[in-house]
C-alpha cells in the first residue's frame, strides 16, 4: 500500500547507491527528469502535502482504513488479471476472489473480510507483467505529476485497470471526485515516507538521486517477486 515508503526504507537499510563518479546508465534522460522531479516536488509541497496532512488530521482512523480498503478493492481487479497473465493462476484467483468477497460482503470493499478468510492480497500491475515476460525496463522516466517510472512502465500504466479504473465510470463528476479522493488518501499514506526522504536529503544532499535509486531498486524487486538478481549498476 505504501510502495514509496517501502522503497525508501529498503535503500536506507541496504545502503545501496549508484556507482560513484559515473553517470547512471539507467538514467540517460536525467536532463529532462530532474526539472520534472523539481516541478512535481513543488506541486506536492504547495498543494498535495497540505491537503493530505489536513485529511489525515480531521479524518478518523477507521474512515481512512475504509477508504484505503475501498481503493485497494478496485486495484484487486488489475492485480488479479496481471497475476494470471504472469502464469500465477492461484494468486490471480485469490485476487479476483478478494474482489468478489469484499465487494459483496465487505460492502464495496470498505471492509476487508477477504484477508481473514485466507485470500491474500497481492500487488501486480501491467509493467510488472511486461518485466516478467522479459521486456527490459528501459531508461528511468519521471512523469509530470505522477512521479517515477520507466520507459516500460509509463505507457503500461495507462492501459492498466489498477491505475485508470476511472475510465469505466460513466458519470464524469463522480470519476473526478473518486480520483481526487484517491490522490489525497494516497499522499496521506506517504506522509511518513516524506519525513524519511527529508532526512535522507539532508544526509545525501540530493533528493532526486535518492528517490530514483529507491524507486528503481524497489521496482526491480517487485518485478522479480522480491528475489531480484544482482544489479551491476549498484555498489553493494
Amino acid at each position: 500500500m505504501r510502495p514509496l515508503l517501502a522503497a525508501l526504507l529498503l535503500v536506507v537499510a541496504s545502503g545501496c547507491a549508484s556507482l560513484p563518479g559515473e553517470r547512471d546508465p539507467r538514467d540517460p534522460w536525467e536532463a529532462y527528469n530532474r526539472p520534472v522531479h523539481e516541478f512535481n516536488d513543488g506541486v506536492d509541497k504547495a498543494i498535495l502535502k497540505p491537503i493530505a496532512t489536513g485529511y489525515q488530521k480531521v479524518t478518523p482512523t477507521f474512515v481512512q482504513t475504509g477508504v484505503n480498503n475501498f481503493y485497494g478493492n478496485l486495484q484487486d481487479l488489475g492485480t488479479g488479471l496481471n497475476n494470471i497473465l504472469q502464469g500465477k493462476v492461484k494468486e490471480g484467483a485469490s485476487d479476483l476472489g478478494r474482489l468478489a468477497v469484499n465487494s459483496v460482503i465487505g460492502i464495496f470493499g470498505f471492509w476487508d473480510v477477504a484477508t481473514p478468510m485466507g485470500l491474500e492480497k497481492h500487488n501486480e500491475d501491467f509493467g510488472q507483467t511486461l518485466g516478467w515476460w522479459g521486456v527490459p525496463s528501459g531508461p528511468y522516466f519521471v512523469i509530470p505529476l505522477l512521479g517515477p517510472s520507466t520507459a516500460r512502465d509509463a505507457p503500461a500504466r495507462y492501459i492498466d485497470p489498477q491505475y485508470f479504473w476511472g475510465r469505466y465510470i460513466d458519470d464524469e463528476a463522480t470519476g473526478w471526485i473518486l480520483l481526487g479522493v484517491d490522490v489525497v488518501r494516497s499522499r496521506a499514506n506517504l506522509l511518513k515516507a516524506g519525513s524519511i526522504l527529508e532526512q535522507a536529503t539532508l544526509t545525501e544532499g540530493d533528493s532526486y538521486t535518492f528517490v530514483r535509486d529507491a524507486w528503481l531498486q524497489r521496482r526491480r524487486s517487485m518485478v522479480y517477486d522480491g528475489k531480484p538478481p544482482k544489479d551491476p549498476n549498484y555498489d553493494y
